[in-house]
């Protein structure tokens, strides 16, 4: 319910090894989710074979960051929610929950399990839906953590589904918040070497 492709600025994972990765993991549907744009996931869903893709966004907004699903054009980053440094701000939180589909659980790149917990727990207070998510940025980070649910059509029938299903999960460890450093500042180098070779 949360993964990363090269159209991520912290993700050099390219489309084609994602797919195979969805699907060597035996994921039925998931939801692409890049920082900020949808191209990628547009992208997956015309490559997709053996799986369906959620069409998804992570977006930066004021608040923190929010995972929009089902969507058909790209959110605007920098608009308020309505901080790991992107956590959403817990006042903020307070203020939208009510507007909210489900939370996010489970994030298997969370770097303490306690985290996930108060999530948890936020959301069983609520009676929100509990949502999970590798947040994957590498292919080795597919099906980390995902949502054994029933089948669904479309996204009415997906909070429904996601309200009975269950979560799995296991942390990838902070190894991976290195590599994602890496990668970020490998595709900005090579940014900057393309922008000094056109001048």
């Amino acid at each position: 319910m949360h993964t990363h492709s090269e159209y991520s600025p912290d993700s050099r994972t390219p489309l084609a090894e994602q797919a195979k990765a969805i699907r060597g993991a035996g994921i039925d549907v998931v939801c692409a989710t890049d920082h900020n744009t949808i191209a990628g996931a547009l992208r997956l869903r015309e490559m997709a074979d053996g799986f369906r893709v959620i069409v998804g966004e992570e977006v930066s907004t004021r608040d923190g960051e929010l995972l929009g699903l089902f969507l058909e054009r790209e959110i605007p980053r920098d608009l308020s929610g309505r901080n790991r440094r992107y956590h959403f701000r817990r006042d903020a939180l307070d203020r939208v929950w009510p507007t909210v589909d489900a939370i996010e659980i489970f994030n298997a790149r969370e770097a303490f399990a306690g985290d996930n917990r108060r999530a948890a727990a936020y959301a069983a207070e609520r009676d929100l839906a509990g949502a999970a998510g590798s947040d994957a940025h590498r292919p080795a980070e597919v099906g980390r953590a995902y949502v054994q649910m029933a089948e669904f059509v479309g996204r009415d029938d997906f909070v429904e589904a996601l309200r009975s299903g269950t979560a799995h999960g296991q942390l990838s460890g902070t190894r991976v918040h290195v590599l994602t450093r890496y990668d970020r500042i490998r595709k900005w180098l090579g940014r900057r070497k393309t922008a000094s070779d056109v001048r």
